[in-house]
Order: structure tokens, then C-alpha cells, then sequence
């Protein structure tokens, strides 16, 4: 109701319907008239809590979505080196995994090769479940390898976004204060309206 109200009340109701909020308002409320007239629905109203979304409004905290926009930048131009980098980290598991195979035995839980490769990707990962382990001493010694190897793994894409996001930064420093209506960053440093939708920005 009250999402429909401000649409009423408002000068421009395009603006507010097709803005950034405007849509998670409506994502937000739409569960719940749809769980009165369809049954089943009603698990959708948890999509409710995407209206926690307004704090950063409520506390001005939009002017630093420009640094998560910046980070998605990063994220985005490394996309292609770690994926390179994951599919190196697969073929590895599948021959460590199918070594393993060999080497245990069924008692100890490696009675396939795919549920061999699953034991080398939970330990790879420092998970360690525990529902697999290996018994002979020349799998405990492949194992302890592969652990080893896990925690160099990990800081491998943490690496990669961070040397980007560095690079990203170097090559051009922007504001980033962001718009509170349509989230549009990248403004200029003096600058007090949105480039994008004209809203008054949140420092004004």
C-alpha cells in the first residue's frame, strides 16, 4: 500500500517505477498479494527483506557504492584468468582424485573415481568433511601434498581481483559517490546533481 501510495503522491511516477528502489519495492511487495490469490506462494514473501535495501539510503550510504561498482569492475576484467585458473584447479583434483583411486582401497571410501574426485576437492578446499579418508601411507603422503596445495590455491583469485582493482586504480581515479535514485556513480568531484536521472546527490 504504501509502495502505491508514493506512486500517486509522487510528481514523476515513471521515475520512482522505473528506479533503482522503485524496482526493489515492487520485488519486495509483489509476494505478498500474489500468496493471496495462489497457493504456495507464500515462501516468496521472504523476498520482503530486500527492502533492507533503504538503509543505505536511510544512513547516506550510497556515496560508496561507487567503490563496490569499482570492485565489480575488477572482478568482471579478471573473469577470464580465473577461470583459467579454476579450470587448472579441476584438472588437478581429477588426476589427484583418479590417483587416489588407485592407490586406496574401497573400505577406505574411494570406490569411484567421481567420489574419489569429490574427496580431493573437499580436501583441496580445507573443508575436510571426514566421510573419506585415505589409509595406506603413500595416499596419507598424496593427501597431506594436496592440503598443502589447498591453502596456496585459495589466495590465488583473492590475488588476481586485488592486482586488477590496484591496476584499476591507477589508471584513473574517479568520486565515488553514487546516485541515491538510480545508483549511478562516477561523478564529478564538484558535481550536484546525477549525470544520469538529475537527482541531488547525497552530500549536497
Amino acid at each position: 500500500m504504501n509502495t502505491l501510495l508514493r506512486v500517486i503522491s509522487i510528481k514523476k511516477p515513471s521515475v520512482y517505477i522505473f528506479s533503482f528502489y522503485g524496482i526493489i519495492d515492487l520485488v519486495s511487495t509483489l509476494p505478498k498479494y500474489l500468496s493471496l490469490f495462489f497457493f504456495g506462494t507464500q515462501s516468496l514473501v521472504t523476498l520482503r527483506a530486500l527492502r533492507l535495501l533503504r538503509i543505505f539510503r536511510i544512513l547516506k550510504l550510497t556515496r560508496y557504492i561507487g567503490e563496490s561498482n569499482s570492485l565489480a569492475k575488477a572482478m568482471s576484467a579478471s573473469k577470464t584468468k580465473i577461470l583459467v585458473f579454476m579450470f587448472g584447479v579441476v584438472i588437478l583434483c581429477v588426476i589427484f582424485g583418479s590417483l587416489m583411486y588407485m592407490i586406496e582401497s574401497d573400505e577406505s571410501g574411494f570406490s569411484s573415481i567421481p567420489r574419489s574426485i569429490y574427496w580431493c576437492i573437499v580436501t583441496l578446499t580445507t573443508v575436510g568433511y571426514g566421510d573419506i579418508a585415505p589409509t595406506s601411507p603413500l595416499g596419507q603422503f598424496i593427501a597431506s601434498v594436496i592440503m598443502i596445495l589447498g591453502y596456496g590455491i585459495i589466495a590465488v583469485p583473492t590475488g588476481i581481483v586485488s592486482a586488477e582493482f590496484a591496476q584499476q586504480n591507477m589508471r584513473v581515479e574517479k568520486n565515488t559517490q553514487a546516485c541515491p535514485n538510480c545508483m549511478t556513480a562516477e561523478h564529478k568531484d564538484d558535481a550536484l546533481y546525477c549525470h544520469n536521472c538529475g537527482e541531488i546527490l547525497n552530500d549536497v
